[in-house]
């Protein structure tokens, strides 16, 4: 099993995939904030990730949904600060997880050299 073969690796790769849908899920929310009978979409893949990981493989797809949230007269139901509270945590997920794989690759830089 090679570095890139292994589960947390397979973790974070799934995780950066599941982070950036979740990213283009909240810029249509917001794209779409005042088309009415919109309903926000929400991607979700910790739980999924976890099971991934708990069986050794960490291989996780993110789901798409729609939104439960109420809705407004017109049938809306995106919330501007849901999304941008979203929007926060989403970059701050990805940016650590961006940081592990860095982390990962300069263990393995740091292997090669003294080798």
């Amino acid at each position: 099993m090679s570095l890139f073969d292994s589960v947390t690796s397979v973790a974070l790769n799934s995780a950066l995939d599941a982070l950036s849908a979740r990213q283009r899920a909240i810029a249509n929310n917001v794209a779409n904030l005042q088309t009415p009978g919109y309903q926000a979409q929400r991607v979700q893949f910790e739980s999924a990730l976890k099971a991934a990981v708990a069986a050794g493989s960490g291989a996780a797809r993110a789901t798409t949904s729609r939104s439960l949230e109420p809705t407004r007269l017109d049938g809306n139901n995106v919330n501007l600060d849901t999304e941008v509270i979203s929007n926060i945590d989403t970059n701050l997920r990805y940016t650590l997880a961006t940081q592990a794989m860095n982390n990962q690759f300069t263990a393995l830089r740091t292997a090669m050299r003294t080798s």
